[in-house]
């Protein structure tokens, strides 16, 4: 049978989703755990492959078995076999052909940062700190802006192989709760780096270092370096994933 499973991790401590050889990754920790639950040696299938010190709420992942376990249980046993910075939310049983990241209808990212010059010490792993001023309207207009169906490549990072660039962004939201800014945004996919890139511009463009008029040109023109530096990864959550 094929079990889905909602896992949320800190990823603070790992070098990212994917299986790397010699680094710990989120995939490697549940295969391992999986085994000393079931014997079995199984590949765990994400929704999307977070990069090292990105966290997430909700990532989605499966996996065959033949251990007899009820499906609705398979989360809370195996949550006894991980670590404590990597946790099983729910777990049920799907389709044989399910895959959590091509049958995806919509994901959703999340961006912490943090706007105060105290407190940082102790939510260092999980913000990114800005202390400095932003005009909160200008970036909304540019994330406003930033909705609907465009070619994202110049939002892309390097060393992607993706063909197609073309993404629709559902939702993209900009909210202000001192000390905190969040940033929120819902896509049917986004490319490598994406939303930190995003993130990096709407700064750029919030502390008036860009015009929100120049998103047209890096849209049109499809070069990165047009666009804002990358957002460091600590402050970016997968938050969940929509079928």
């Amino acid at each position: 049978m094929r079990i889905r499973m909602v896992v949320e991790y800190d990823g603070s401590e790992f070098y990212g989703f994917q299986r790397q050889p010699g680094l710990r990754t989120v995939d490697q920790e549940l295969e391992e755990a999986l085994l000393r639950l079931t014997g079995e040696q199984v590949r765990v299938t994400g929704a999307g492959r977070t990069d090292a010190g990105v966290h997430a709420l909700g990532q989605v992942v499966c996996f065959d078995t033949g251990a007899s376990i009820p499906p609705v249980r398979f989360g809370q046993a195996l949550n006894t076999c991980l670590p404590p910075d990597l946790r099983v939310i729910r777990s049920d049983e799907v389709p044989s052909d399910f895959h959590p990241r091509y049958h995806a209808r919509s994901k959703t990212y999340r961006y912490l940062l943090y706007r105060s010059s105290s407190g940082y010490t102790f939510c260092r792993r999980y913000a990114h700190l800005h202390t400095g001023r932003l005009n909160l309207e200008v970036m909304r207009e540019a994330a406003r802006c930033l909705r609907g169906e465009h070619d994202f490549r110049g939002f892309m990072a390097s060393g992607s192989q993706v063909q197609n660039t073309v993404r629709t962004v559902y939702e993209f939201t900009v909210a202000e709760s001192f000390p905190w800014m969040t940033f929120e945004v819902t896509a049917n996919g986004f490319l490598y780096h994406m939303v930190r890139n995003l993130v990096g511009t709407l700064i750029e463009i919030g502390r008036e270092a860009m015009p929100l008029e120049h998103l047209p040109a890096i849209i049109q023109s499809g070069e990165r370096s047009k666009a804002g530096p990358t957002a460091p990864a600590q402050g970016l959550y997968l938050v969940r994933v929509e079928y």
